[in-house]
């Protein structure tokens, strides 16, 4: 499954141009494609930080409704977002804190009660791989340990470090918010060099952590 994950987030990034109007470079071994980031269209979704846990596709839910115990569901977000809960049907809570999922619920929920109060606890959560890709020693994807948080240059460590063509200053992490795909750039140097470790940033299930290839 991680395999597989893997290599559809490899064959996504080499079809991508990291911002819009900036090419990146790609390994000589494939066939460089760029597009503008707006047209990038990848199922990344924003989900757990060192300091706020978001829901994802994958996460199973308990739902309850102050003194409506017969609403009190057990669900499994969708791999579109998405749950059905009793009276409003769909809604979407991928990328959502919880708090936010409770208020956007019920706020559904005020067509049929008066001043409903929802609770949404996490039972379990959904995949927490990162992507780890481009010109790294041994691309793959890998895992946030429970209950902590991995850093950009931890990931980038976890897979054996940089290749010699590396260019480490243009590392660039791909992350979906609120549907949308963003970048954020990181310059690995100031990190290691000048020892700006604010920039080492804190990876989210589902990121990708992209090395391009040095131009020379």
């Amino acid at each position: 499954m991680i395999k597989s994950l893997s290599i559809i987030c490899l064959t996504a990034l080499l079809s991508m141009a990291c911002a819009s109007g900036n090419q990146v470079q790609q390994p000589s071994s494939v066939l460089q494609k760029t597009i503008t980031q707006q047209e990038v269209l990848q199922k990344l979704e924003q989900v757990r930080s060192s300091q706020s846990y978001k829901l994802q596709p994958g996460d199973l839910v308990n739902i309850q409704v102050f003194r409506e115990e017969s609403m009190e569901r057990t669900l499994r977000i969708s791999g579109n977002g998405t749950i059905t809960f009793p009276l409003v049907g769909a809604v979407s809570v991928a990328g959502l804190s919880q708090q936010e999922a409770e208020e956007r619920l019920a706020d559904k929920l005020k067509i049929y009660l008066r001043s409903p109060q929802v609770s949404i606890l996490v039972k379990e959560y959904g995949n927490k791989s990162v992507y780890v890709l481009g010109q790294v020693q041994k691309p793959a994807a890998i895992q946030i340990p429970p209950e902590k948080s991995l850093t950009v240059l931890e990931a980038i460590t976890s897979v054996g470090g940089f290749t010699e063509v590396a260019n480490i200053s243009k590392v660039r992490v791909l992350r979906m918010q609120n549907g949308k795909q963003t970048a954020i750039d990181v310059d690995i140097s100031q990190i290691t060099k000048q020892g700006n470790k604010a920039m080492d940033i804190a990876l989210m299930p589902g990121d990708v952590v992209f090395v391009p290839q040095s131009m020379f």
